[in-house]
């Protein structure tokens, strides 16, 4: 079976159809209505891992993963590191967990860019290629083993 020329269309998946005519954009209030809502959500999950304490024990359950195998997970330390976020303490939060203040950055960013687009009437669709999302994947398995061998103490939490 042969593959058709760059360029050329597919027979095996035919274009999309043409959607609606673009209308006139919605109000201002309804393109900020997602994005705030969702910073809204994760700024009240902040709030409850600052105000109550994952450092003092029976406020939150134990992993999983190292309750029965010993071995630290990507997000462990993850709520210790938001609270010390919290907080203003980001040695301790990085010392938690230094990929989740990279998570929290990440975030910082996409929100900005999905707000600003939200803002101006564009739409925020961010498609990263699946090259990006194995990057990830590899990084946090990287993370993962590092942070459980003797020289990689420093990343656990």
């Amino acid at each position: 079976m042969s593959t058709p020329a760059a360029g050329t269309p597919n027979p095996a998946y035919p274009p999309f159809p043409p959607g609606p005519p673009p209308g006139p954009p919605a109000p201002l209030s309804r393109r900020l209505l997602a994005p705030l809502g969702t910073l809204a959500g994760v700024a009240a999950a902040f709030t409850y891992v600052g105000a109550v304490d994952p450092n003092e024990p029976g406020h939150y359950p134990v992993c999983p993963l190292l309750r029965y195998t010993g071995l630290y997970c990507p997000g462990c330390g993850g709520l210790r590191s938001a609270h010390a976020f919290v907080h203003g303490d980001l040695v301790a939060a990085l010392g938690a967990n230094a990929m989740a203040v990279a998570g929290y950055a990440a975030f910082a960013v996409l929100m900005v860019f999905w707000l600003v687009r939200a803002v101006r009437g564009l739409p925020a669709r961010v498609d990263p290629a699946p090259v990006w999302w194995w990057l990830l994947g590899g990084l946090a398995a990287v993370f993962t083993v590092v942070r459980n061998l003797p020289f990689g103490s420093a990343l656990a939490p």
